[in-house]
């Protein structure tokens, strides 16, 4: 393979900035921690650095795949850093394996692959957004969520939240309560499942109907 141009490794890293765009203006949609700059930065990182694998390779006469294979190794830590725990879910795994495919999509623009590049990131724009479309529609989530709700103590009001949980959730795991005799309140924490978005949705707007409820929050 030849040493690249300047002119090239101009429009390498420009190709490079608007892919990782691409799919970086999504994930910052989405509210994702890895959102629209560091796609583009780690894109255009990956680009430079297959560049400078095949240009340096061509001035030492070493092999050219060296510094591309330490980039799609060390990308790790940026996909651990996307991934977040939040009470009993994992978010950010599609985040991560974005930002490691980009990164390989980054190598390919730099090693000039520009339709194979543009075609990927097409692609990857198509699962992220089309696909998320029919999961939310038709496919079961299964989510698996922590609930506090802070109610006054009065007669009843743990029947009813049990009896609203009941008909909204696909089962309740664990349900506990905690009483305050000073300032007469109750904190109920409960562990349900649900197998669609809309079901928690739904929870959310009838047990706030219920009286005597001040306080939710979904972990």
């Amino acid at each position: 393979m030849e040493a690249i141009p300047l002119p090239d490794m101009f429009l390498r890293i420009g190709l490079s900035l608007v892919l990782g765009g691409i799919i970086g203006f999504e994930r910052e949609r989405d509210s994702q921690p890895a959102g629209l700059r560091t796609h583009m930065i780690l894109v255009i990182g990956a680009c430079l650095a297959m560049m400078l694998s095949i240009n340096i390779a061509n001035a030492a006469g070493t092999d050219p795949n060296r510094l591309a294979a330490q980039v799609v190794s060390g990308i790790g830590f940026l996909g651990a850093g996307a991934i977040l725990r939040s009470g009993f879910t994992v978010k950010g795994l599609t985040t991560a394996t974005t930002l490691w495919t980009m990164a390989i999509v980054g190598l390919a623009v730099g090693a000039g692959y520009y339709l194979v590049s543009v075609f990927t990131t097409v692609m990857l724009m198509i699962v992220l957004s089309v696909l998320d479309v029919i999961e939310k529609r038709f496919v079961r989530i299964n989510v698996i969520r922590n609930i506090i709700i802070e109610v006054h103590d009065t007669k009843g009001i743990i029947r009813d939240v049990r009896r609203t949980l009941a008909r909204i959730a696909d089962q309740v795991i664990t349900f506990s309560v905690q009483k305050s005799v000073k300032s007469k309140s109750l904190r109920l924490e409960i562990i349900a499942r649900f197998n669609r978005s809309e079901k928690i949705e739904n929870m959310v707007e009838q047990i706030s109907e219920i009286e005597g409820v001040k306080g939710f929050k979904i972990e």
